[in-house]
């Protein structure tokens, strides 16, 4: 099975990426991942995506489809996996389309994960984090709060709510996310790749509904 996961985020992408790896035996492909990998690792790559990454910068859209390429091209490449996180643009689409023909290969699908904006927002700005660097630990205002009011349970620090999590900061990036994703699945949408799934519900009733959706 090969798959191609968008959401926006909050959606829960990471979770039902990581679900559908245990379920079936996938690779999880996370163009996060491998470029913190090329980094660590010194190579060239690495070496032009540090300085992005460090200022928080997007990376450039053919600076990604090298590292994916170079995934593919691999002797060792994947043939059954889920996309995490990548194609994240109409033009990444089009690079990995040309890419899988290369290779032989076809997606199976491409599964959407809905949920309004407002959700995300509610989902992300109840984040409360602690602020021990060496924790960590996150909680939520809605759906998980910690025993001690603005404490952390485990090592007792303040939780503090992170500037990325931050209402203004949440909805900039769904702008983002719109903007250079809705063009890519009405593209795969015109394949009839595209199955939506509902991400409001809980992460168990989403994942059944991702399975009905592929048609396992």
């Amino acid at each position: 099975m090969r798959l191609v996961l968008v959401g926006p985020p909050g959606s829960g992408k990471g979770t039902q990426a990581e679900r559908l790896v245990k379920q079936f035996g996938l690779t999880q492909v996370g163009t996060g991942a491998m470029l913190r990998e090329a980094i660590a690792r010194g190579t060239e790559m690495g070496r032009r995506v540090e300085p992005l990454l460090r200022a928080g910068l997007l990376v450039d859209d053919p600076t990604v489809n090298d590292v994916v390429a170079e995934l593919f091209r691999a002797p060792d490449r994947p043939d059954c996996f889920v996309m995490d996180g990548y194609p994240r643009t109409y033009s990444q689409a089009i690079a990995f389309d040309a890419l899988m023909r290369q290779q032989f290969l076809s997606l199976d699908a491409v599964v959407h994960l809905t949920i309004p904006d407002d959700e995300v927002v509610k989902r992300i700005s109840g984040r409360r984090c602690c602020s021990n660097p060496e924790c960590g630990v996150c909680y939520h205002v809605h759906a998980r709060r910690s025993k001690a009011e603005g404490r952390c349970d485990h090592c007792g620090w303040p939780l503090v709510l992170r500037d990325d999590d931050k209402e203004e900061t949440v909805r900039r990036r769904l702008g983002e996310f719109h903007k250079n994703t809705d063009a890519l699945v009405e593209h795969y949408r015109r394949q009839g790749l595209v199955r939506d799934v509902s991400a409001t519900d809980p992460v168990d009733v989403t994942f059944a509904n991702v399975l009905k959706a592929l048609g396992k």
